[in-house]
């Protein structure tokens, strides 16, 4: 099947919207049945759009990442709060059930993403490039405009690593800075300690050969409150660890500002990597790739590296389309760059951006895993 022939089919595939609520078989006995709402709507908002979700399942409520802003509603959409004031950009959100707290990705650059940002917000700011994973107290969140200064709301950590290959020259693995974000177990691992997990943004430069890896970094958060500290942007602060418990990479081929959203999801047991479409003409640039969670990495050198650098390298899910000259499973999707969040037993929800009269909506749509190639979601209808 060519290129236009997948896309055109994806497309296909994924018509068709649905509404109200679906009874879905699953969960820990047989037949028992878990409610899940199968359409929720937020906006508009005077924001940039739909980066990232996160839910919270026990509470009943869902988070949304609108670039400068975060927004919180109920399940059936009715707002509960916004935390405003950030002139970086908020990416990629996941819920972490231990704690009960939302994180995402944060950065400030000073590129014509984060310029973009600045001009948007009307400030003349200047930021240090910096890269944080922010850590929001959702519980503490019950009205609009809440400030983002306020400890009690958001703290964050910095992550010097993704500085130090960010600001190399030339920029390590072509590191544009991070986005995706997820909680899940050592790669290789169904179950077991919890790390954060965090993807590389990865520039699409079709001359370089060191960009063709999406790269994930774990940390172990046990002792980050040690480092959490409330943020303020008239002085960045740099408490973070020193480094990653880990650094993984993938190769899928160059992607554009590579993995927007990272999902582990308990039910398969894969990692999901949710990119734009990448533009090297060598390789069949899919936008989404499944990581394989059975496999452990090994230590491999790194293809196109100038300095033939070793790698602790991930396997993809064999299945989906298969580029056989380059040896790359991949599947396409249509959403999921903008939020996915994997909720259990086979379904996700999976956020729709749309840019109307007065700013930025995100429609969110529960989808149902089916493996199906070459789109392996289908709307719950």
């Amino acid at each position: 099947m060519n290129r236009k022939a997948i896309i055109s089919f994806a497309i296909i595939f994924l018509v068709g919207l649905a509404s109200n609520v679906v009874f879905a078989k699953g969960g820990s006995k047989a037949g028992s049945k878990v409610p899940y709402v199968k359409t929720i709507t937020t906006g508009p908002w005077n924001a940039g759009h739909v980066q990232g979700i996160a839910v919270d399942k026990k509470n009943g409520y869902i988070y949304y990442s609108f670039t400068t802003m975060l927004v919180k509603t109920d399940m059936k959409g009715k707002l509960i709060g916004t935390v405003t004031g950030l002139l970086g950009h908020l990416g990629c959100l996941t819920f972490n059930e231990t704690d009960g707290k939302v994180y995402g990705s944060l950065e400030y650059k000073n590129d014509e993403i984060g310029k973009g940002i600045l001009n948007k917000e009307h400030s003349a700011k200047h930021f240090p490039d910096s890269w944080y994973i922010a850590i929001f107290d959702g519980s503490k969140i019950d009205r609009e405009n809440m400030d983002y200064t306020d400890a009690n709301i958001l703290k964050a950590v910095y992550l010097r690593t993704v500085v130090a290959d960010y600001s190399a020259t030339p920029s390590k693995y072509a590191c544009a800075g991070i986005d995706g974000v997820t909680f899940g177990p050592a790669f290789g691992k169904k179950d077991g300690k919890q790390y954060l997990t965090c993807a590389y943004g990865v520039r699409g430069d079709t001359k370089r050969t060191d960009n063709d890896y999406n790269v994930l970094l774990q940390y172990d958060i046990t002792n980050w409150n040690s480092y959490a500290k409330p943020l303020t942007q008239n002085e960045l602060h740099q408490s973070g660890p020193a480094e990653p418990n880990g650094k993984y990479f993938v190769y899928t081929g160059n992607t554009t500002y590579g993995v927007q959203n990272l999902g582990y999801d308990r039910f398969t047991g894969n990692w999901f990597m949710f990119v734009y479409r990448g533009s090297k003409w060598q390789f069949l640039n899919n936008t989404l790739y499944i990581v394989d969670g059975s496999v452990a990495p090994s230590l491999q050198t790194l293809k196109g590296s100038p300095t033939d650098e070793k790698g602790e390298v991930l396997s993809l899910l064999k299945d989906g389309l298969y580029d056989e000259v380059n040896g790359i499973y991949g599947w396409e999707m249509l959403f999921g760059s903008t939020g996915f969040a994997p909720l259990g037993n086979g379904y996700y929800y999976i956020a729709h951006n749309r840019t109307v009269e007065g700013g930025q909506t995100a429609k969110v749509y529960l989808y149902q895993w089916t493996g199906d190639t070459p789109t392996p979601f289908r709307i719950v209808k």
